[in-house]
């Protein structure tokens, strides 16, 4: 009897100690959860104190503003449907326009045929004799060519072939040069020199004049 007593004493202390430490674990784990249920209903109550917030902007929104609450919804509708027909009318319209370049094309280029292949523009040597006619004092065969060549820009007139015609135009009296240090300066000397100059139109056609 006394030892079964002892043992008794023994397993009873053993069920003491453990449900002792069962009870700290179990009270330290309802603090743990309040803690975090207080936690979470401060949370909950952040959150539902900003829904209420939002329903409140909310409802001042489409009051103060009814149209905007209405017609977002339909301008989006209408919106799509319109990209979606803009999406198709570009191609008819992008072919028009191709169209349209593809005929102004076609009529620019016989019109350039036409200037090309006719036979009423003025020779060079014209050209040049009617520039130094029109000035007061004598030019370059530089200052010629510029001239020439922002009248006539399609000719692509350059300064050896003027050159040439202006030397061609002194050898036949018509046209009179004059040198000042290095430079070297031309002017017509009157209407006089008008055979001389279309002797040199017909000579610079077969030779230089061709060129330009």
């Amino acid at each position: 009897m006394p030892e079964s007593a002892g043992t008794i004493t023994e397993l009873t202390s053993q069920y003491v100690s453990q449900v002792t430490d069962d009870l700290e674990r179990n009270l330290k784990e309802q603090e743990r959860i309040t803690a975090e249920i207080a936690s979470l209903q401060e949370q909950l109550t952040a959150l539902q104190h900003d829904h209420a917030v939002l329903l409140s902007m909310q409802q001042a929104l489409g009051i103060a503003a009814p149209t905007g609450g209405v017609v977002v919804p339909s301008p989006r509708k209408k919106s799509g449907s319109t990209r979606r027909t803009g999406a198709k009318k570009p191609a008819p319209r992008t072919a028009t326009a191709t169209a349209a370049t593809a005929k102004a094309t076609t009529v620019k280029k016989p019109a350039k045929k036409k200037a090309a292949s006719g036979s009423a523009q003025p020779t060079l040597v014209e050209l040049v004799r009617r520039h130094l006619a029109e000035q007061k004092e004598p030019r370059s065969a530089a200052e010629v060519t510029d001239a020439l060549g922002r009248m006539h820009p399609e000719r692509g007139i350059q300064t050896k072939v003027v050159r040439a015609t202006l030397e061609n135009l002194v050898a036949r009296n018509g046209a009179q040069r004059t040198k000042q240090g290095s430079s070297v300066f031309y002017t017509v000397p009157g209407e006089s020199a008008g055979r001389a100059a279309e002797e040199a139109a017909a000579e610079t056609a077969g030779g230089t004049g061709t060129g330009t």
